[in-house]
């Protein structure tokens, strides 16, 4: 990024994570043109200076530096290879960021079709939920060249605290994989835990308080544990998305010939939830999904 002038950026997304995450930038930037599907969600940023602008085409037309984070790959394909689409309409020397959880697959097409549109790309999944893009400490997984993430390093580093070169293109989508696989693990370790303190007549917050504190400590035990003390299951991070990488986790590792059998079945308790329309919620709704296989109250 030049550091004598400030980039136009653009931002396409600006749901429960990246209106905060644009949010952080917006001081780096000369002007920042947002879109989003839902034309609603731009306003907060909007009311901080951003200039709303109706498609991905109108943002690639503005901006010198663009960052996507939308909802699942079909959505990732229309924001980048539509006719109104980034690529069709992009100016040499632009950069895209892709901050979704995508395929690794889909990450290598964008960096192959910008780079033939001279331009370069990025794809940056996250982690952190709705707390750490609020609070600008999210975790970034970056794939791509090292030129390119230099130039956007100083962006990052508003968004988040642990920030990281994973490799070339796609590698920041496969380390966002591992990350999943993991969180699945936590996830059910934490709400199971919960399920079995609740039958054996143990105080939730004690409990908590006491156990995170040992080996068990983890980010789902601090940020999600607390939330199903008290019924809260408001999305940090959404059920549906959550399923959608699980599944892209469980086809690349089906490409790979290998087996994660543990992910295979919390990406089961949480389909089920959703076929209770309950794919809304966020993750930490999965111990309700206990609670119907142990008939709790």
């Amino acid at each position: 990024m030049n550091k004598t002038k400030k980039p136009i950026i653009g931002w396409i997304g600006t749901g429960v994570m990246g209106r905060w995450m644009c949010h952080h930038i917006l001081p780096l930037a000369s002007e920042v043109y947002v879109s989003n599907r839902t034309m609603a969600k731009t306003e907060p940023l909007v009311a901080e200076g951003a200039i709303a602008v109706n498609t991905p085409a109108e943002v690639a037309q503005k901006a010198s530096i663009i960052f996507t984070i939308v909802g699942h790959p079909i959505d990732v394909e229309k924001v980048y290879f539509g006719s109104q689409g980034l690529l069709e309409h992009a100016q040499a020397g632009t950069i895209f960021v892709d901050m979704t959880t995508t395929k690794p697959s889909l990450a290598l097409q964008i960096a192959e079709m910008a780079k033939a549109k001279g331009c370069e790309s990025i794809d940056a999944p996250v982690s952190g939920g709705d707390v750490g893009a609020r609070q600008g400490t999210l975790s970034i997984m970056a794939g791509g060249d090292q030129s390119t993430y230099a130039k956007v390093l100083p962006l990052f580093e508003k968004m988040g605290t642990s920030i990281q070169l994973q490799g070339p293109a796609g590698s920041g989508q496969h380390t966002k994989m591992c990350n999943q696989i993991v969180i699945a693990g936590t996830m059910i370790g934490v709400c199971e835990a919960l399920t079995y303190a609740r039958k054996a007549g143990l105080d939730g917050k004690t409990l908590v308080a006491t156990i995170s504190k040992g080996a068990a400590g983890c980010w789902s035990l601090d940020n999600l544990a607390p939330r199903v003390l008290k019924n809260d299951f408001k999305p940090g991070f959404m059920i549906d998305h959550f399923v959608k990488d699980m599944g892209i986790a469980l086809e690349e590792a089906k490409h790979m010939k290998i087996a994660l059998p543990g992910l295979a079945l919390v990406e089961q308790l949480y389909i089920a939830l959703q076929g209770a329309k309950k794919g809304s919620l966020g993750t930490q709704a999965l111990v309700q999904a206990l609670d119907s296989l142990n008939a709790l109250d």
